[in-house]
């Protein structure tokens, strides 16, 4: 294996470690769900990533070709953790926290999980906006 690669790889575990341990770190200190919820969806995530590339370059550059399932690992990885996220912290927000205490919820509507004006398509039509059948 070329100095090269044994830079970056070594380089990418030690860049992985560090997020990993702060990721780690962050979930043990922070004080509450909302705010623990940030630090393995977001540095502990990066540090399994980057992690995983060493893995990858490390087995491309003693020339056992790219690896599918690291790839596919770092792929599934990166698409599943902030959609947990977003889900815990929704359902947080529903089990523990008043609607009237949440802030307004503007155009988006997260907030307050209430329904947005341009969300009239998704309620279910009646006799008056449904359209007269066709012949």
């Amino acid at each position: 294996m070329s100095l090269l690669a044994e830079i970056a790889v070594s380089v990418l575990i030690v860049i992985g470690a560090s997020f990993a341990l702060v990721g780690s770190w962050g979930l043990l200190r922070l004080p509450h769900l909302m705010a623990r919820l940030h630090a393995p969806t977001k540095a502990t995530t990066l540090g399994v990533g980057s992690v995983l590339l060493a893995s990858m370059v490390y087995f491309f550059a003693i020339g056992k070709g790219v690896s599918m399932h690291e790839l596919l690992i770092v792929l599934f990885l990166f698409l599943t953790a902030p959609i947990s996220a977003s889900f815990l912290a929704r359902a947080y927000l529903r089990a523990h926290v008043a609607p009237d205490v949440l802030p307004p919820a503007g155009e988006q509507g997260w907030a307050t999980f209430a329904r947005r004006s341009d969300d009239a398509h998704d309620a279910p039509a009646t006799s008056a906006t449904r359209a007269p059948p066709q012949d």
